[in-house]
């Protein structure tokens, strides 16, 4: 299969036409209209500082329906303990910006650029990026970032500066979600973190026309909040 070259129009070739590892083209720009055609389109931008934009599509795709999600049984006590505060669309600059920090083995928070980083927060800006943070009093410890259209979201990247932190506030998302009617977490790629939740591959035939239906369920604008009175049930 070719490797497309993405044009200055905000265009993808099908997803079909991808290399067996997903990548689907080169170029292009992170516009935030690029960036939502993307992941409508099934597609999202992976790479590193100094290379040019690449695009990826990989079949299958990897995700966690959120009725399905499963929680070790040590972290459900930190969960009830109550040992971090959780919030939503708080510090999403920080949480981002700590997640491109990161360095961790086998995950994306390394792959995110400088343009990938003030993109995103653009998204944030519309409505269409959301945080979750975990607090330890009022140090941010830990947090995590995706985006969202519609009734569909996207897990990006997460971090943690204790044990367990960005997990909780995992835990307070997927349910959050589910309890909005967010049937599925979007991946992209597997990670043994999202396996260990009950994260699993689908097809890519699949996972597209799952997502075009939840994208057109339409969704408020504006920050994200976890609903009044909301608890973890573990």
């Amino acid at each position: 299969m070719p490797v497309y070259r993405i044009p200055s129009e905000h265009l993808f070739p099908p997803v079909d036409n991808a290399e067996p590892d997903g990548l689907l083209g080169v170029g292009g720009d992170l516009a935030p209209e690029r960036l939502e055609l993307a992941y409508r389109s099934g597609i999202f931008p992976w790479y590193s500082e100094g290379q040019p934009i690449l695009w990826f599509s990989p079949d299958p795709r990897f995700v966690l329906y959120t009725a399905e999600l499963e929680v070790p049984r040590s972290l459900k006590k930190i969960v009830r303990r109550g040992d971090f505060r959780i919030s939503m669309d708080t510090a999403f600059a920080e949480v981002i910006g700590q997640c491109r920090q990161r360095s961790r083995p086998g995950q994306r928070g390394t792959w995110i650029t400088g343009a990938m980083e003030r993109s995103y927060n653009e998204l944030h800006a519309r409505g269409q990026a959301h945080s979750v943070e975990a607090w330890s009093g009022e140090r941010l410890v830990g947090g995590l970032y995706g985006v969202a259209f519609g009734h569909f979201f996207a897990g990006e990247s997460m971090f943690a500066l204790e044990p367990d932190a960005s997990k909780v506030g995992f835990v307070h998302l997927v349910l959050q979600l589910r309890a909005w009617g967010f049937p599925l977490i979007d991946s992209q790629v597997h990670t043994a973190h999202l396996e260990r939740f009950g994260g699993k591959h689908i097809p890519r035939r699949r996972y597209l026309a799952e997502i075009d239906r939840l994208i057109r369920q339409p969704r408020p604008a504006g920050p994200w909040r976890f609903d009044e009175g909301f608890r973890p049930e573990v």
